[in-house]
């Protein structure tokens, strides 16, 4: 089996709610996925969009997501009952901060990666950025599912 990521916010190639955008209500859209391969030990996420004007900008970075684990629910909280963990977006926050294109951009195509790794945890220090998340977890890649999902400010 695939590994497979959706969302019930929107589909493959469509439009991100405003709601899910940064200058809307900013938050994180509900995440689902099948097909978790044999010998994950852990799974990362990584939303980042590669039509950025300085290049491509991370959105969030969630890692040491336990395996057993489905999706995570709008606007995940990363409690203290798991080693749950989000790193630095690119916006300098430890959390999802939604879409923001520059007005009249055009539209941009806001990636959602979710990594299957083969590591129980990715163990960097807190203040670490996405971008860094990124490189470590593609280092522990088994499997990786992508959704993308388009964004445009007027």
């Amino acid at each position: 089996m695939t590994l497979t990521l959706t969302s019930r916010a929107f589909a493959e190639g469509q439009a991100i709610p405003s709601k899910f955008a940064r200058d809307g209500e900013n938050l994180m859209p509900e995440l689902s996925w099948t097909g978790v391969p044999d010998g994950t030990a852990s799974l990362a996420l990584i939303v980042e969009d590669p039509d950025a004007p300085s290049g491509t900008f991370r959105h969030l970075a969630v890692y040491n997501i336990p395996p057993d684990w489905n999706g995570l629910p709008r606007s995940v909280d990363t409690g203290s009952d798991n080693n749950l963990r989000f790193a630095r977006n690119d916006f300098g926050n430890a959390q999802y901060d939604g879409p923001q294109p520059p007005k009249g951009h055009g539209p941009h195509h806001y990636h959602f990666r979710l990594a299957a790794l083969d590591v129980p945890t990715i163990n960097l220090p807190p203040d670490v950025g996405a971008e860094r998340i990124l490189q470590e977890a593609r280092k522990h890649a088994i499997e990786e599912a992508e959704l993308v999902g388009i964004y445009e400010r007027h």
